[in-house]
């Protein structure tokens, strides 16, 4: 018994100092076990080894600005903000201002789409109360009464091609059934996507004091949007044509062509890339807005957008600059 207890206590010895050299590093020798995610034998991947997965950073397929990155080539002396991102390379190629909270105008309605094509159904059918009784001056309107019915994908054509308040109105309190309650999910939606500087009060961006955005937010807002096919169809559309009915059956015709003039061929996009749609927004508070999408000759996806231009004029011809950057 007292051979077998000295032996068992040499081995408890030995087995003692082997882990010691092991852990705190014997002589010269020492054991790295660095911090690498991607090897097999590192310190992450022991405390992860249950399931062999690596974190991915929130923002790793994000473009992330945190400074201007502006050049004189770009004209943007009219623009109170602007942004120019590789999507797939989550590359900025420009920014000017880019979390500078300033009112959305109907850039807004790409919230509202986004919500809508998340919590809708594209054949329901919507029908307006008075809510859609816009009376602001200027405001773009449809001319929907209350009691006029028309799908739910009707209403977003016009909605995004044409920039209808009043089809916002109808939206809003068909998918949420309130309009304040679908305000609270465009929040709840841009939060979600890390659009933290921004707020929405209305679903179609008539100026209210506490109604802001930012050319980021709106970026990582419109990166959402166009993941949806529906979404990407309409805002390519340079027209619209259909049928919705009055309260009484009546049928109502709308026709109009799109707000976006680089898709109605009034302007056109710098040689080798391809302005595939967008939204426009217009207020006197927001002045000339313009988000797009936009290919390369590779089909790579280019997200640019401008806040508060002067102009129309101003507008296109800065964001033709901008676009030009794609490749320099």
């Amino acid at each position: 018994m007292k051979c077998t207890s000295k032996r068992y206590f040499s081995v408890l010895v030995c087995m003692s100092i082997f882990l010691s050299c092991i852990l705190c590093g014997c002589g010269n020798l020492s054991y790295d076990m660095a911090y690498c995610a991607d090897s097999d034998i590192s310190s992450f991947n022991v405390i992860s080894r249950q399931d062999r997965r690596t974190a991915v950073p929130y923002a790793a397929d994000l473009c992330v600005v945190t400074d201007n990155v502006m050049h004189e080539s770009v004209n943007m002396d009219e623009a109170e903000a602007a942004v120019l991102f590789d999507v797939n390379g989550a590359g900025v190629l420009y920014a000017k201002n880019a979390h500078e909270t300033l009112y959305p105008a109907s850039l807004t309605k790409v919230m509202t789409a986004l919500v809508a094509l998340k919590n809708g159904s594209l054949d329901q059918v919507l029908t307006a109360t008075a809510s859609v009784n816009i009376t602001e001056s200027g405001a773009q309107l449809c001319g929907l009464k209350a009691g006029d019915t028309i799908t739910l994908d009707q209403a977003l054509r016009i909605l995004l091609m044409y920039s209808a308040n009043d089809v916002a109105m109808l939206i809003a309190e068909g998918v949420g059934g309130t309009v304040e309650h679908f305000v609270e999910m465009m929040n709840e939606e841009a939060h979600s996507l890390g659009a933290t500087n921004t707020n929405f009060v209305n679903p179609h961006g008539l100026t209210d004091v506490n109604h802001y955005t930012t050319a980021y937010d709106l970026y990582l807002i419109f990166n959402e949007a166009i993941r949806y096919e529906t979404f990407n169809e309409i805002m390519q559309m340079s027209s619209y044509q259909t049928t919705y009915f009055d309260k009484n059956g009546k049928a109502k015709e709308f026709n109009k062509t799109t707000t976006n003039l680089f898709i109605r061929g009034d302007y056109s996009a710098p040689s080798n890339v391809n302005v595939i749609g967008g939204k426009t927004g217009t207020t006197n508070a927001a002045g000339h807005c313009l988000m797009l999408l936009a290919r390369d000759e590779n089909g790579s996806p280019y997200i640019s957008i401008i806040m508060r231009s002067s102009s129309t004029d101003v507008l296109y011809n800065e964001m033709i600059d901008l676009l030009d950057e794609i490749h320099k």
